[in-house]
């Protein structure tokens, strides 16, 4: 595993929800709450890539020149379904210039691969340079879904240093499997857990995050 090119935030917010979405016990509204606050954390920290430029305006005071996000950018933030889904408000919330791609697979119970079902990424990308890609997924276990996402982007001619992953725990195993295909890219997230089981679920993790989150 590449540690410069995974970036593991942690404070005590973050940890205090992570043992809230972990727990058993916790029901499919605080999960969903506590899912919400951990997000928006990792976001914040995803945005830190967005290119600034100068902009003059008024206060009630005085005239000045401040520091925004660059708006000729094309900010893209595609959750990968259905789980991916709870990153959605918070991010139209944080950055409500960004379009929602929606990315549907679901993973194979024996073969552990993605099967596509639903794709609203668009067939080329205008100005690659500018299009900055944020992809979301609750999980990251084998790797084979963000693996998936993450080509359908690079293919289009979006530099790899342009896309990041956004997850709240990852597997070392997905991880490797990401690195290994995309060496420059970078993933976010707020635990890295100690591995896979046979079934392919995260070790401890939180079992499956889209059964816990809305409750099926």
């Amino acid at each position: 595993m590449n540690k410069n090119n995974v970036r593991l935030i942690s404070n005590p917010v973050i940890l205090q929800n992570l043992c809230t979405m972990r727990d058993k016990s916790t029901s499919s509204q605080d999960v969903r709450i506590a899912t919400r606050k951990i997000t928006r954390c990792l976001l914040y920290e995803a945005a830190k890539n967005l290119p600034l430029v100068d902009k003059e305006i008024a206060t009630p005071i005085a005239t000045f020149t401040t520091k925004t996000i660059d708006s000729d950018i094309n900010l893209i933030i595609s959750p990968i379904l259905r789980a991916g889904l709870i990153f959605t408000d918070e991010a139209i919330d944080i950055l409500p210039q960004a379009c929602i791609r929606h990315i549907g697979m679901y993973r194979d119970e024996k073969t552990l691969k993605p099967i596509w079902y639903y794709n609203k990424v668009p067939m080329e990308a205008k100005n690659p340079e500018k299009c900055y890609i944020y992809i979301t997924d609750p999980m990251l276990a084998t790797g084979n879904s963000l693996l998936e996402a993450i080509k359908l982007y690079a293919d289009k001619g979006i530099p790899v240093k342009n896309i990041k992953c956004i997850c709240i725990i990852a597997a070392p195993e997905g991880i490797e499997r990401i690195q290994k295909a995309y060496p420059d890219i970078e993933i976010i997230t707020a635990a890295i857990d100690d591995g896979l089981n046979d079934k392919g679920y995260i070790i401890p993790g939180m079992g499956d995050a889209g059964d816990r989150i809305f409750n099926t």
